[in-house]
């Protein structure tokens, strides 16, 4: 069966990784873009990151111009931007598609892995993001693929994902079960 570890991915300076080089660690992916509302959580992931990352965890940013071009930057540019602008250290990858059929296989497998489960509802961009995407992209709102940028999926130490939250749910709102798999 296929595993998170059986990807290859490259990194933002186009050198190919195996995720396999994370095994033993608890694991956040998350589809990024810098000219979002919801861009400020490269802020929270940081926190997380510096935090928790000597007990294990490991933030991935995954940087996606597929949702109303919000990345249009090139891969250095996307870097020097979460660089000067959040002070980013976790490791982000090559600029990418995270949903559809010119997905990367590692997010068809996360979305297969744990579908979408609703916006929260009580966050105050929840409504206004539903709308919107009613309106302009009502096709992302069929089956399970992602909805939007900072879609983040919580794996565990054995590859397993365990959990996804949808942009409406800040990085700091899932370190209660980002410590559970600590």
């Amino acid at each position: 069966m296929m595993g998170v570890y059986d990807f290859k991915v490259q990194d933002i300076r186009g050198v190919e990784h195996e995720l396999s080089e994370y095994k033993g660690q608890v694991l956040i992916i998350v589809n990024t873009a810098s000219k979002c509302g919801f861009t400020p959580q490269y802020k929270e992931l940081q926190e997380l990151y510096l935090k928790y990352k000597e007990r294990g965890l490991v933030i991935l940013g995954f940087p996606s111009n597929q949702f109303a071009e919000q990345e249009p930057g090139t891969n250095d540019e996307v870097q020097k931007f979460c660089r000067l602008n959040y002070g980013v250290t976790f490791p982000l990858f090559a600029k990418g598609d995270v949903r559809g059929e010119t997905a990367q296989p590692l997010f068809q497998y996360l979305t297969a892995q744990k579908g979408f489960q609703g916006f929260d509802k009580t966050h105050p961009v929840a409504k206004p993001l539903m709308e919107a995407l009613k309106k302009n992209f009502p096709e992302y709102l069929v089956g399970d693929s992602i909805k939007w940028n900072f879609t983040k999926f919580l794996i565990n130490r054995e590859g397993d994902v365990i959990g996804r939250f949808e942009p409406t749910t800040t990085p700091l709102a899932m370190e209660g079960e980002v410590l559970k798999l600590l």
